[in-house]
């Protein structure tokens, strides 16, 4: 080969591949933008707390990190304030903790009184935060042991780390939680869950994305004398967990139901919310979780269409459960759980 021939092939190697990547970055951002509305729900917002209430409130930060409190007491299911960008994502670049964005999401929705961090699995867009959260806190983590190393990796104390066992209960003031055995939604190869496999080590960051294994799921009961509440995180479960678990209130993940069948959706609201009997129902996981933490943006169509997700939901609850309400919730906006309602859906 001369020199000549080489440098023709060097240089039709490089424009060929210039093309390949714009045409994949054009590729993906199309996908990006295609996006129903929140509006496409018809869902109503929830109820709000008065100034005298003293009822539960729980506050949704988008995903599903969600702040329990009654006046006393809080509880934090997931931690996800970082928020890695869409090319974070998909190049795979090494992302650490945005300590800026947790301390600022800490003292806007006053965690002054933080007694745990309960994340329903330990991929990053659930626990990427907890042990910085922890270390500023002092709350304990609560969960697997996958999360366990997620919080060592941070150098989170051992005495506030709690690898949950099955059929225990835990108090944190007036909660008592119980984490039961779930599964992730089946979004990922082969209907198995995304990023499968376990966190063996403590997780030091920098890491990229794909550090983050599930290590397993669980359906969270949150019980308080005023009443009950079960987050289903991921929008997967496990056939009869929940039966003799009556709650009044369902948070339930949609995040990629609509890759999956009706018939599956169907499934899943009847183990959740038919079973348990629960008179209200929240969405979460619909929002774009690579978007700046407090923007929401509902998620593209190719990966959950929120107003797909609706038509099917009204339509069960119109099926199954005709005086269960759903409610859309708004980003930091404290919602009364126990409250009895007057919006229909």
């Amino acid at each position: 080969m001369t020199l000549a021939t080489w440098k023709r092939r060097t240089q039709l190697g490089t424009v060929v591949a210039v093309v390949v990547a714009a045409v994949f970055a054009a590729g993906i951002s199309f996908l990006w933008s295609d996006r129903p509305l929140l509006a496409d729900t018809g869902w109503p917002a929830p109820p709000s707390p008065t100034e005298k209430s003293a009822s539960v409130t729980a506050t949704w930060l988008g995903v599903t990190t969600i702040l329990f409190d009654d006046g006393e007491t809080q509880i934090l299911v997931d931690g996800f304030f970082s928020r890695p960008t869409l090319w974070d994502s998909v190049l795979r670049r090494p992302v650490v903790n945005d300590a800026a964005t947790i301390n600022f999401a800490l003292h806007k929705f006053d965690m002054r009184r933080l007694a745990a961090i309960i994340p329903v699995h330990s991929h990053f867009d659930h626990a990427m935060d907890v042990g910085a959260i922890a270390n500023r806190t002092s709350a304990s983590v609560l969960g697997s042991e996958s999360t366990a190393n997620v919080a060592r990796g941070v150098d989170v104390p051992e005495d506030q780390i709690v690898v949950a066992e099955s059929e225990q209960s835990y108090e944190f003031g007036e909660f008592r939680v119980q984490l039961l055995p779930s599964r992730h939604a089946p979004i990922g190869w082969g209907g198995s869950a995304p990023l499968p496999g376990t966190i063996d080590a403590p997780l030091a960051m920098p890491q990229s994305i794909d550090a983050w294994r599930e290590g397993g799921s669980y359906s969270i009961v949150i019980e308080h004398p005023q009443g009950t509440t079960l987050v289903q995180g991921s929008a997967g479960f496990v056939e009869g967990v929940l039966k003799d678990v009556p709650v009044d209130v369902v948070m339930l993940s949609i995040g990629g139901l609509t890759t999956l069948d009706e018939g599956f959706a169907e499934q899943l609201w009847l183990e959740t919310v038919t079973r348990t009997g629960a008179t209200a129902v929240y969405p979460i996981h619909f929002d774009d979780f690579t978007k700046p933490f407090g923007e929401v943006v509902p998620s593209p169509k190719f990966l959950g269409n929120i107003g797909k997700a609706a038509q099917w939901f009204d339509a069960f609850r119109q099926k199954w459960d005709q005086d269960t309400k759903i409610f859309l919730p708004e980003f930091g906006e404290p919602i009364a759980l126990y409250a009895q309602p007057s919006a229909t859906t």
